[in-house]
């Protein structure tokens, strides 16, 4: 069973730069999508980037290229998302999510085609 816990959120101003991790556990020695989704008051859950947790491929939603870089570091079982120019629209909870992947397959940007997920965690930009 893949876990996943959240950290890094938080208050940040406008044009300012948060990083957020994903520490996993219970992943086996295969290939796994590692996933970012937020979710805005009112809106629905939407896709920022995903990676291969073996191979390091990225995905990124379009809107976002340029500002999130998402990255990982196997030692420490954690993915990151480096958010930078953060703008107010930007404020969410954010939430890592995983499934079992395979090294030729393309990252799904789809929630549903994740089963694993993190609490959440809050990141309000504001002045």
């Amino acid at each position: 069973q893949v876990q996943l816990v959240e950290s890094g959120g938080g208050l940040v101003q406008p044009g300012g730069s948060l990083r957020l991790s994903c520490a996993a556990s219970g992943l086996m020695s295969r290939e796994y999508f590692m996933g970012w989704f937020r979710q805005a008051p009112g809106k629905e859950r939407e896709f920022v980037s995903a990676i291969k947790w073996i191979a390091g491929s990225t995905r990124y939603a379009d809107s976002l290229k340029g500002r999130f870089t998402i990255s990982r570091d196997n030692a420490k079982n954690t993915i990151y998302l480096q958010m930078n120019s953060l703008k107010p629209e930007d404020t969410a909870v954010y939430f890592c999510a995983a499934r079992a992947g395979y090294p030729w397959g393309n990252l799904p940007s789809v929630q549903d085609d994740y089963p694993y997920w993190g609490q959440g965690i809050q990141v309000t930009v504001s002045s």
